[in-house]
């Protein structure tokens, strides 16, 4: 079971859109330097939305072949298309990836029926170890705990990532009974010490961008029921948790990586670069966070 700080990693581009590799690689050394536990690649951090599918798979073989093992990758490899999804997945599977986190189907709003049969119809044509992915606040869609307890029933599917960012839905997921080889990892940095200390088994977060060490630390803490030490981290981090959101993800991590010297100023649109009025703000948090 994976388990940690888990970074959901950017995808460096230079300022005209195109994908800085050299940028990528060193972000992969950094992060395993860091001890960060895990790294997804094509998240929606990694702009997966505006990456043509042979950019999609092309990251995520490159950061599993820079990874050499040494941490788990796992290949966002979600659409709103069933037909898509999967075939995302098995080229996610082809590339090595340990595992694969989907994303719920956007915009088209399945219901409950439909998300099971869509994510059964995925685990069944590819076989890869699955992580759910339920993110309502962008999909429109939100993955109730009884889909979640059908689905842990299918061999291939192994866990969830739950960004809904309330406690609540947290502890219904962890009353659910599901089987002990089944992992519920925090979507959302800002309550992500608390979900940890209740049960879950990490965190797949945006913050790790920019503080990886401490997230780690955070984790290691949380996941040892050490509670004053998590939460000690954790309160240095929460500026960030909350900044890194002034404006759509990931055009707040970006710039803060681009600040420290980690990548080029790149977006694609129709994502645009922070406004700079909200660059102090940012800047204050990595500070607090000790990322500058």
């Amino acid at each position: 079971m994976i388990k940690g700080s888990i970074v959901a990693i950017v995808t460096p581009m230079f300022p005209d859109g195109a994908v800085d590799w050299d940028s990528l690689s060193a972000l992969v050394e950094w992060h395993i330097s860091e001890g960060t536990d895990g790294i997804v690649a094509v998240g929606t951090t990694g702009e997966s939305a505006t990456l043509d599918v042979d950019e999609h798979i092309e990251v995520i073989r490159r950061v599993v072949k820079l990874s050499k093992k040494r941490v788990p990758v796992i290949a966002g490899t979600g659409a709103n298309s069933t037909s898509e999804a999967i075939e995302l997945t098995r080229a996610g599977k082809e590339a090595g990836a340990d595992a694969a986190l989907l994303v719920t189907p956007y915009y088209n709003k399945p219901p409950q029926e439909g998300l099971y049969r869509h994510y059964k119809a995925v685990a069944e044509a590819v076989d890869i170890p699955i992580i759910l992915y339920n993110v309502p606040g962008r999909t429109g869609c939100d993955m109730q705990p009884a889909t979640v307890a059908r689905l842990a029933k299918l061999k291939n599917i192994i866990g969830l990532k739950e960004a809904k960012g309330e406690i609540e839905r947290i502890n219904e997921l962890l009353a659910l009974g599901l089987p002990r080889d089944f992992a519920i990892y925090s979507g959302d940095d800002a309550t992500a010490c608390e979900s940890i200390l209740l049960g879950c088994h990490g965190d797949i977060s945006v913050t790790a961008n920019v503080a990886p060490r401490k997230m780690h630390e955070l984790c290691a803490a949380a996941l040892a029921g050490d509670r004053a030490r998590a939460e000690r981290i954790d309160a240095e981090l929460q500026p960030l948790h909350k900044h890194l959101f002034v404006e759509p993800n990931p055009i707040p991590v970006k710039w803060a990586l681009n600040e420290m010297n980690k990548i080029p100023a790149g977006l694609r649109l129709p994502l645009v670069a922070m406004d700079s009025a909200n660059q102090d703000v940012v800047r204050a948090a990595l500070r607090t966070g000790g990322a500058i």
